[in-house]
């Protein structure tokens, strides 16, 4: 004999509530969540700043703007570039 179970309007809210609360949790909780990466490769950098390579390149010789090597590629903090951005906003 089957067992007949009523599930109420309140119940599906509660459910749905409970699964979106797990869905977030397991999406901030992963190690590369939906938001934008901390940091930038060289052609993004460009991209943003609309400057050429060899403009990066004498930024960083510079020291105007700090970079991090990994193997033969270079890596920029997104917070660098935007507060570059802001520093010589006129």
């Amino acid at each position: 004999m089957m067992k007949i179970t009523l599930i109420t309007e309140e119940d599906l809210k509660s459910f749905r509530e409970d699964l979106l609360k797990n869905i977030e949790e397991i999406i901030m909780s992963s190690p590369r969540s939906c938001k934008k990466s901390d940091w930038l490769r060289s052609a993004e950098v460009r991209e943003i700043l609309n400057i050429s390579q060899g403009t990066l390149q004498n930024l960083r010789i510079h020291g105007t703007i700090s970079y991090s090597t990994v193997g033969k590629t270079l890596y920029y903090k997104r917070t660098d570039i935007y507060e570059l951005l802001e520093a010589n906003l006129k």
